[in-house]
């Protein structure tokens, strides 16, 4: 059975299924980070004055992002413009670089999240003999002892204050003795809410013994709102980025054999693959301002 107006317009929209479908699944999506932007927004306007994060994202990065999914948007619609001129040999090319652009955008925010991730602020104990009340920098290691046996283990991830490992049936507890950190000592949170005019902040290596860690957390998405508001928007937008990334390889890959059978047909599914990328582009162009500018 052939589906109805898959390749020519229907009298009443003036356009084919596929597209309508496309452009009311589009206005959903509007209204998704319509909602989140709109948070993100009604969050920062109540945060007091001073409190909110500036400079804590690499600007460098995200311009780098932004024009890769730039560039990405081009190759799209060259790939459908290549079918449109029955130019096959075009359209695998550009949908190809539409492909590894993709990867290369999600390959960089990954490298921003693993960043995130391994950054850590401690707060220390009163008393102790450091140069600040919080030390502030990148996980570098950790030396976790065997209370009993006295064993050490050093570590280049954090595994919490203690953890247990099964050996022959042996369980061995061990428990944290110092964390290793590239970072600096400051007096107070408000030295490390805004970056923006410390950036020749000098880091040094500073090992913490267990005694003088009153609590650690990273810089994830439990860390403060902002950070919160980042890791959601952007690892929503880079799930579309993914989803996206797989309907343009189908097309490319087992889904071109209907190029063979229906050029036409195919040139609407590349059409409609390519309207989506184009608003996750545009999605890309607020989140760049709103997360690493303002």
């Amino acid at each position: 059975m052939e589906i109805p107006y898959a390749v020519h317009p229907r009298p009443d929209t003036g356009i084919y299924n596929a597209k309508v479908g496309i452009w009311l699944f589009l206005a959903s999506e509007v209204m998704l980070f319509g909602a989140l932007f709109s948070a993100y927004v009604l969050i920062r306007v109540g945060t007091p004055p001073g409190e909110w994060p500036h400079g804590w994202q690499n600007v460098t990065l995200g311009t780098l992002n932004t024009l890769v999914l730039a560039v990405s948007a081009i190759t799209t619609l060259m790939a459908w413009v290549a079918c449109k001129v029955r130019q096959f040999g075009k359209f695998k090319f550009f949908h190809a670089c539409t492909l590894l652009l993709a990867l290369a955008f999600l390959c960089i925010k990954g490298f921003e999240y693993y960043d995130h991730l391994t950054h850590y602020e401690i707060h220390l104990t009163a008393g102790s003999n450091a140069g600040g009340s919080i030390a502030d920098g990148h996980f570098a290691g950790a030396i976790y002892v065997n209370p009993l046996t006295k064993e050490q283990v050093e570590t280049k991830s954090f595994c919490g204050m203690s953890f247990a490992t099964v050996a022959g049936g042996v369980t061995n507890n061990y428990e944290l003795a110092s964390v290793t950190i590239d970072g600096r000592y400051v007096n107070n949170e408000q030295q490390l809410i805004d970056l923006r005019s410390q950036k020749e902040v000098q880091e040094t290596e500073l090992k913490i013994p267990r005694s003088q860690i009153k609590d650690m957390q990273s810089y994830g998405p439990w860390h403060n709102d902002y950070l919160a508001l980042y890791f959601t928007m952007t690892a929503l937008h880079a799930l579309h980025i993914l989803g996206g990334s797989i309907v343009i390889g189908y097309l490319w890959g087992p889904g071109r054999k209907l190029w063979k059978v229906d050029p036409e047909h195919f040139t609407n599914r590349v059409e409609v693959s390519g309207l989506f990328w184009h608003f996750v582009d545009l999605v890309w162009i607020f989140l760049f301002p709103v997360l690493y500018l303002m």
